[in-house]
């Protein structure tokens, strides 16, 4: 619609310096230039057909009106249990875990319920890149930490040194979102040691919980009492299903915090999918479904790195998530953004430029790779790799 004489004056944006995710601008490329897409992160083979085939008998069921807003409550049981066996401490599906539309919503969810004006935000960048959005959109102040190059961990003195009376939150990501790192026991220990006597909260952003390589254990907050008292926790359906575009995610905290969380959600996003979530709570009594999916996503891994072992890209360690990050500093001093968007239109390849993770567009020219694919999509996309 062209704008008339009458039109109405723009208002001042509350994200001026937000434009559109790296994620979609990426995968425009990879479709312009009819490239092998490796920059999104969502799998490129299908949902397991029994699960379609369960959702599809809820739909004939008629669950197709909306859900609870906490979510449907068989669901709710079987997140509860699969956590408490998991992490070895009691969860309660009623006054605990909460369904929401995707991971992120359950993110935006829990940091407007928690951060009021002023209140200051831990993040540790590279950072998925909704956090820092959504903090200032709640009117908090984003405190960026980089992690530590090239193993990215976190300096736990800096995060000590960052902390004062206006720290509100600090947002953990494990297994991590670019980088594919883990936090480990020692960074619980920290973590204890800095909350400890305080009422700092802790959001985890946990939606790769199934995905931890090389027989390493997910050090989720759940698993401990202490950490657990003060977090949002959230997990990914989609994620662990190979179902990213079903958009069902949840959010596990103690009561107190549930509380808050729902009063927001409920005016966000109120119900998610039915039958989806019906579907789940059945197919999820299959605990080989989320059990297996780690050793499923090592082995895509494993061959991934076994094909592009005679490439001029070094691969940096990865512990968990379906990235990888590739360093490419043998190729060229090219910035990452540049060398990405060359990469998409000479050799046909996209990938993610991981400045985009940091404030200060901090860039180690490195690139990540999503192995969430066919082996033949992996395959064809190394034996470019290998060319270059």
């Amino acid at each position: 619609m062209s704008a008339g004489t009458n039109s109405i004056t723009p208002f001042p944006s509350k994200l001026p310096e937000v434009g559109t995710t790296i994620f979609t601008v990426m995968t425009n490329m990879a479709n312009t230039h009819q490239a092998i897409n490796l920059s999104q992160g969502f799998p490129n083979f299908d949902v397991d057909s029994a699960l379609i085939a369960i959702v599809e008998k809820y739909m004939r069921e008629g669950k197709n009106q909306y859900a609870p807003m906490q979510g449907v409550i068989e669901l709710r049981h079987a997140i509860a249990h699969k956590v408490s066996s998991l992490s070895g401490n009691r969860y309660d599906a009623e006054k605990n875990v909460t369904i929401t539309a995707g991971a992120t919503e359950a993110l935006f969810a829990a940091i407007m319920c928690a951060v009021e004006k002023g209140d200051e935000v831990i993040i540790f960048e590279p950072a998925y890149d909704s956090y820092s959005p959504t903090i200032r959109l709640a009117g908090g102040i984003p405190v960026p930490l980089a992690m530590m190059f090239p193993h990215y961990s976190i300096d736990w003195d800096k995060v000590k040194d960052s902390i004062n009376k206006k720290t509100k939150l600090i947002i953990l990501n494990s297994p991590h979102n670019p980088s594919g790192t883990i936090i480990t026991e020692k960074d619980i220990k920290a973590l204890m040691d800095i909350t400890r006597g305080t009422n700092i909260l802790i959001l985890s952003d946990e939606v790769y919980e199934h995905i931890v390589f090389d027989g390493c254990i997910h050090e989720s907050m759940l698993r401990y009492e202490e950490l657990a008292a003060r977090s949002f926790a959230i997990g990914s359906l989609g994620k662990t299903y190979h179902a990213t575009g079903w958009k069902v995610g949840y959010c596990i905290a103690p009561e107190y915090l549930t509380e808050e969380f729902r009063k927001v959600h409920q005016f966000l996003t109120f119900a998610v999918n039915t039958p989806v979530q019906y579907a789940y709570a059945e197919y999820m009594k299959r605990e080989e479904t989320y059990l297996q999916v780690a050793s499923f996503y090592q082995r895509k891994r494993d061959l991934f790195l076994n094909l592009i072992r005679n490439s001029k890209f070094r691969p940096l360690p990865c512990k968990g998530t379906y990235f990888q990050m590739l360093d490419y500093s043998e190729i060229t001093d090219e910035s990452d953004v540049v060398f990405a968007e060359r990469l998409v239109k000479e050799f046909k390849v996209a990938a993610i430029p991981p400045s985009v993770f940091y404030h200060n567009k901090q860039d180690n020219h490195v690139l990540r790779f999503c192995f969430a694919k066919q082996d033949s999509t992996l395959e064809k996309a190394a034996e470019r790799l290998c060319s270059i």
